[in-house]
């Protein structure tokens, strides 16, 4: 089971920030790095000192850190046009050495479009769909030729299809609980499949639909990683949780329900039912990035006792 960090920055973060959370997972041996792409905080708070672009960040990480992987959960299909996305990946990809995988969703908070002038389109499925078949052809496209696409949202004509990624291939990560399409488009496109926030029990049921979708497309068995994204809470005992908890405004008996919470030993015990459905990836939300103790913590009692 790797075990990966998760940031969510859009909250309050600034780059610094960032990079001192990015340098402990590396050196406590964390498996990646990875960062929403929200402008926009959510819930309560002023979010200051204001929002940090994903792709810029990552950019300033991959030169900044020397192992860990780096990505996105999601980069916003709704922010970026598909070929300008695809030069900043594999830019960044070059930048690290060949650490970085994309993340790409539909893009969903209305309210960030509004605020940073942003159109937020009432179909946002198909130019997801598009701007996959973008990115990936274009990476695919071998040098000395073009990509030319014709969608009904994106249009390219002759493209040389530069920059390449350093990786043969950079891990496409796909996740929701869509019942069909999302599951469909996995199959097509997605390295990986990650479901945010769910139960074990809808884990298992997603990740069903996702295997034979990837089956019915004539994927290999296991051919596709299956990830679980989940808030972390842990522990040495019930004060600190319980303190670490109200850190983050929330309450612990909820957070053991939806995420993974209390002492390493309970954590470590739940980890191992998402193990059952068949996640072999856990990205753990990490609310407060200034606790680095919580990170040590985790390091040394819970991701030392997973096989």
């Amino acid at each position: 089971m790797d075990l990966r960090i998760f940031t969510e920055p859009q909250q309050g973060a600034d780059y610094d920030t960032l990079l001192t959370v990015a340098k402990a997972a590396e050196e406590l041996d964390f498996d990646a790095f990875f960062r929403s792409d929200h402008y926009l905080r959510m819930g309560d708070g002023d979010g200051l000192p204001g929002p940090t672009d994903a792709w810029i960040t990552l950019a300033g990480l991959a030169r900044e850190t020397s192992r860990i992987r780096l990505g996105t959960l999601m980069t916003a299909a709704t922010f970026r046009l598909p070929g300008v996305l695809a030069i900043q990946v594999a830019q960044v990809d070059a930048m690290s050495g060949g650490r970085v995988e994309l993340g790409l969703g539909a893009g969903w908070f209305e309210a960030e479009h509004t605020a940073y002038g942003i159109p937020f389109p009432k179909e946002k499925f198909a130019r997801l769909e598009e701007q996959l078949e973008i990115v990936t052809g274009l990476w695919a496209t071998e040098p000395g030729r073009t990509f030319s696409y014709e969608g009904a949202h994106y249009r390219l004509t002759d493209s040389p299809a530069l920059p390449k990624p350093v990786q043969a291939k950079v891990p496409v990560l796909i996740g929701g609980m869509g019942a069909k399409r999302t599951p469909a488009l996995a199959a097509r496109f997605a390295d990986e499949f990650n479901i945010p926030f769910a139960s074990v029990e809808d884990s298992e049921r997603q990740f069903g639909r996702v295997r034979a979708a990837a089956e019915e497309h004539g994927r290999a068995p296991g051919d596709l990683v299956c990830s679980n994204a989940l808030v972390a809470c842990v522990g040495r005992d019930d004060a600190e949780v319980a303190r670490r908890a109200a850190a983050i405004g929330r309450e612990v008996d909820e957070l053991k329900e939806n995420g993974l919470a209390g002492s390493p030993a309970e954590v470590v015990d739940k980890i191992g039912r998402y193990a059952e459905t068949g996640s072999t990836r856990i990205y753990l939300q990490i609310l407060d990035l200034h606790d680095l103790d919580h990170l040590e913590l985790i390091a040394s009692e819970v991701q030392s006792r997973l096989p």
